[in-house]
């Protein structure tokens, strides 16, 4: 009990210091393996062949599958200026400095990608683009999405206009969500200029049609809002839930589209593990104490009228499971009477089994990008989640250098993945002679079949559903 104490007296001491953007010393790595056997409900198997010798789990092959086909690399990011000579302005006054420049978050539609290129930096003009499909280049410049009238600058900050924009997701009611941090130069004097914010556009006519800041009382000092889940459900568009995740600060925030308002929810279980604190990449040690990080929604459970959100911190080796009627119960969490043991682990990735981002199929085929594996692997949430269910799809140091971002496209059937060597970009110095920056896509029947993510490849335990009725 004591031990236990000290672990989450530990977790609760970590500072903004203790971010992706500074090395420190944690500790010793160390695996805490649960299994809670479970599945779930309504969902088709679609019949396959596959050879017996791909049924492997986390800690089996991977390096010889090429399944990702480079859709786009870059050496260096550039972006698409309105004419060579305003590109040669903003580069003599330091508003456009290439080598600062990243690729973040993703999020692809049928016939346009879209990245963010976060402000971490100086020197970055625009933090969300948008690039056709298909495109006549493998390293376009970027196009500022929707204009570079709808970005601000950060020496005198519009906060109604996009700031620095980290991941972005498109809905069902083809919107494009993103998250705006607010917040500038997290590399060298980071500066909260305006308060974090979804915003949201309308694809058909590229409109902003929603803008909400959240509000000062549900934003902690040194918060950093990364990701988002958008919760539609029968089509309702305008009865959306949109779930933030705060890593720094280790919380989620609820946002009702329909009345307007949001929410902060806590939990224990949103906390970095300080085992799983420490990285390496490529010769660099590093650690993070990044929280509740990367996130994806189960398919509705119609008769439970339910869906479950699988979340995990970065810095641990755990998946974890809310069902979303805890979350979206403003009335439990303003009253201090949400049940803190709704929130459940379900197992262990295992050594080395950090994840940045995932995303699931409407048939429950679960995706994360590992980043200290250097590949994407794959689950079958009919399944238990243990590590012999759990396959890598793809490994590749080259290709797959610290996947950061990982999306379904919009018609769910192909799985894109963004790879930037971001430790190095972070703590040492890139080699702008080679390629840096990929953005990738598989086939998602290709990438599992023949895995344990197949389908039609049994598990070895009774099946539980997480979803009851009752």
């Amino acid at each position: 009990m004591k031990f236990q104490l000290f672990i989450i007296l530990t977790v609760f001491a970590f500072s903004r210091a203790h971010s992706p953007f500074n090395k420190h010393y944690v500790g010793q790595q160390q695996t805490r393996n649960t299994n809670l056997p479970w599945t779930l409900q309504n969902q088709q198997a679609m019949p396959q062949t596959f050879p017996p010798e791909r049924r492997n789990g986390t800690l089996k092959g991977g390096f010889g599958t090429n399944v990702f086909d480079v859709m786009f690399q870059w050496n260096i990011m550039d972006f698409e200026y309105p004419t060579p000579q305003a590109r040669a302005n903003a580069i003599a006054t330091r508003q456009f400095i290439p080598q600062n420049v990243i690729p973040l978050g993703i999020a692809v539609n049928v016939d346009r990608i879209f990245v963010s290129t976060p402000r971490w930096n100086e020197g970055i003009p625009a933090s969300l683009s948008a690039i056709d499909l298909p495109a006549f280049s493998q390293s376009p410049a970027l196009p500022p999405y929707p204009n570079w009238q709808s970005h601000t600058s950060t020496t005198n900050p519009d906060c109604n206009r996009l700031l620095s924009v980290y991941r972005m997701v498109i809905d069902e009611c083809n919107r494009l969500w993103v998250i705006d941090s607010g917040i500038v130069n997290a590399l060298t004097n980071l500066q909260q200029l305006c308060p974090p914010k979804i915003v949201a556009f309308d694809l058909t006519t590229d409109q902003q049609i929603l803008t909400y800041p959240f509000p000062p009382e549900q934003v902690l000092q040194g918060s950093l809002h990364t990701n988002l889940v958008v919760d539609i459900r029968n089509n309702e568009c305008n009865r959306a839930f949109v779930y933030v995740m705060d890593v720094w600060r280790n919380g989620l925030l609820v946002f009702d589209m329909a009345r307007g308002i949001s929410w902060r929810t806590t939990n224990y279980l949103y906390n970095p593990d300080p085992f799983a604190s420490d990285y390496s990449y490529q010769g660099l040690n590093f650690q993070w104490t990044d929280g509740i990080f990367g996130s994806t929604l189960s398919p509705l459970n119609k008769p439970a009228g339910d869906r479950v959100l699988f979340y995990h911190p970065m810095s641990s080796f755990n998946e974890f499971m809310v069902r979303t009627s805890i979350l979206r119960n403003q009335t439990a969490w303003t009253t201090n009477s949400a049940p803190a043991t709704a929130f459940q682990s379900i197992g262990s990735r295992g050594r080395r089994g950090q994840s940045s981002t995932a995303d699931m199929t409407p048939s429950g085929i679960y995706f994360a990008a590992q980043v200290q594996l250097e590949g994407v692997s794959c689950w079958d949430t009919r399944k238990p989640f243990n590590q012999n269910n759990v396959a890598m799809v793809q490994r590749d140091p080259v290709l797959l250098g610290f996947p950061n971002d990982l999306k379904l496209d919009a018609n769910r059937d192909n799985v894109w993945v963004v790879s930037n060597n971001l430790p190095i970009y972070l703590y040492g110095q890139l080699d702008f002679n080679q390629i840096n920056f990929r953005l990738l896509r598989a086939n998602v029947a290709r990438a599992v079949r023949g895995t344990i993510c197949d389908p039609q490849v049994p598990a070895n335990q009774e099946l539980v559903d997480v979803c009851p009725i009752n």
